[in-house]
């Protein structure tokens, strides 16, 4: 028993000689861009939970997709649609010889090279999605596709992907029935309609996307990425009329209550939309609605990606406080603008209670809104011990990727190794992942008992097989450690000091 009790506590001690070896380095090349990135690559990265499937694809990828489309590029908003008449250079599947028209399709699809004038960072990148529209309509599976393989290759373990599969049908049906401001009698009208055939058939769709990756899956992300889970949150376009809203709204509950593979909902579009604007208070209204006949449906809404002058002082003051008090949602997404919230403080204390975890997009909150650096609450969420992960939002559109979120908070905020690895933990932890977490409390600290000695000797007694068995959430947590210990280990060697 001695022995065992010694071995345990040497294979712990061992963990954290190799942490604090893994941090001492990381401390050693903050200076050191070229090496820090590589750093950054490889460490493990946990999950991305806010990552828009509309914006995933780089433009040039997309182009590509829709080489055989026979779509046509407008000479001057660089739009693509159907057109007979079209000439050479703009049918996609000629661009490319066009050096010049290529790059400006590329740089109005995407945030690159864009420089604030006539428009500014938020214009044009919301702009950038009608543009491409038709593309995504029908290259959601290459996209997807896309998203995997480069979340398998940033070392990412977990994607939850906003998607709408069904191309709004669900709020082209609500647009077929007046506004009932009786919610449960609205609700009744739409679900004798047609919701349920169009739950069904987005089910239906994620099985061809399904088929589609088991290519990437049977083959190299065999390799790359034996672990990785991919799930789905049904977004909502807030920027419609209620009756179609709510009908959006009710399709997702509908089909995360049915279908596993669909986690929760979220609502996209510009917050300071007219419609995001004038119904918000109404849209949480619906979402809490909702949220108390399907209990079990997470929530993550997109709440305070605002800034003063983008809408008026007051359109500041209460759009976090009602997505976590009407809506009752799970996470926030960006929550830019906390400071400006009536009772900010209270509200801060009150995400921390209820354990409301931020969804940080570092390079999307700089190019949007043009908030960065000390502008940024991300500092503040931490002060209020809520707890935040980091997030990439439109990974193409924006011309990022994960790696560079985390460098961003390295290099402006200076987190340390210890701090990052908490945010990657986070982003398990707080995932719509379902099942019971293989630690005690978000602290990190205590495993679930029945895991503890498994964790100690990084090999799986049966009593904890059985629980990871058990709980999809505990099971990547799991494999989430054991990646740590993999990157960690080879730091302790003499070389890396």
């Amino acid at each position: 028993m001695l022995f065992l009790l010694l071995f345990s506590s040497n294979l712990a001690k061992a963990e954290t000689d190799a942490e604090q070896a893994t941090a001492a380095y990381f401390n050693s090349i903050q200076n050191q861009p070229k090496k820090l990135s590589a750093f950054l690559h490889a460490m493990p990265k946990g999950g991305d939970l806010h990552n828009h499937l509309g914006g995933v694809s780089m433009a040039e990828n997309m182009l590509r997709y829709a080489s055989r489309d026979d779509l046509c590029v407008n000479a001057t908003s660089f739009a693509v649609k159907k057109d007979l008449s079209c000439s050479p250079p703009y049918r996609i599947a000629q661009v490319q010889k066009s050096f010049i028209l290529y790059n400006q399709i590329i740089d109005a699809w995407s945030m690159r090279n864009f420089q604030p004038g006539k428009e500014s960072g938020h214009d044009h990148f919301f702009a950038t999605f009608e543009k491409y529209l038709p593309i995504l309509v029908k290259h959601r599976a290459e996209m997807l596709h896309e998203a995997v393989e480069r979340a398998c290759r940033e070392n990412v373990l977990y994607l939850e992907l906003m998607i709408m599969p069904d191309d709004n049908n669900s709020g082209l049906l609500g647009s077929q029935f007046a506004w009932d401001d009786n919610l449960k009698h609205l609700r009744e009208k739409l679900l004798k309609s047609s919701v349920i055939p169009i739950v069904l058939n987005i089910s239906k769709q994620f099985d061809c996307y399904q088929k589609h990756l088991q290519a990437f899956f049977n083959g190299p992300g065999k390799q790359l990425c034996p672990n990785f889970k991919l799930r789905y949150l049904y977004q909502v376009l807030r920027e419609q009329p209620p009756t179609q809203v709510f009908a959006q709204l009710l399709t997702g509950f509908e089909l995360a209550s049915r279908d596993p593979r669909v986690v929760g909902i979220n609502l996209v579009q510009a917050e300071d939309g007219k419609l995001s604007m004038r119904d918000y208070r109404l849209q949480m209204r619906m979402v809490g609605f909702l949220h108390r006949l399907y209990p079990r449906v997470k929530i993550s809404l997109h709440a305070g990606e605002l800034v003063p002058g983008l809408v008026s002082m007051s359109g500041l003051r209460f759009h976090i406080r009602e997505a976590v008090e009407v809506a009752h949602a799970n996470r926030i997404g960006h929550g830019v603008d906390i400071r400006y919230e009536d009772h900010a403080v209270q509200l801060l204390q009150e995400m921390a209670r209820k354990q409301i975890l931020v969804e940080i997009n570092l390079s999307s909150n700089a190019a949007i809104l043009n908030v960065s650096g000390q502008q940024h609450p991300i500092l503040l969420y931490r002060q209020y011990h809520v707890p935040i992960a980091l997030s990439t939002d439109d990974e193409g559109v924006l011309r990022t990727n994960l790696t560079e979120q985390f460098k961003l908070a390295v290099v402006n905020y200076h987190f340390s190794y210890l701090t990052l690895k908490q945010l990657v933990r986070n982003s398990i932890y707080y995932s719509f992942l379902p099942g019971a977490s293989l630690w005690q409390d978000a602290h990190y600290q205590h495993p679930v008992a029945r895991c503890k000695d498994s964790l100690s000797t990084g090999k799986l007694s049966l009593s904890c097989q059985r629980f990871l068995a058990t709980s999809e959430k505990a099971d990547s947590q799991w494999k989430l450690e054991q990646q740590f210990l993999q990157f960690e280990q080879p730091f302790i060697k003499p070389h890396y000091h």
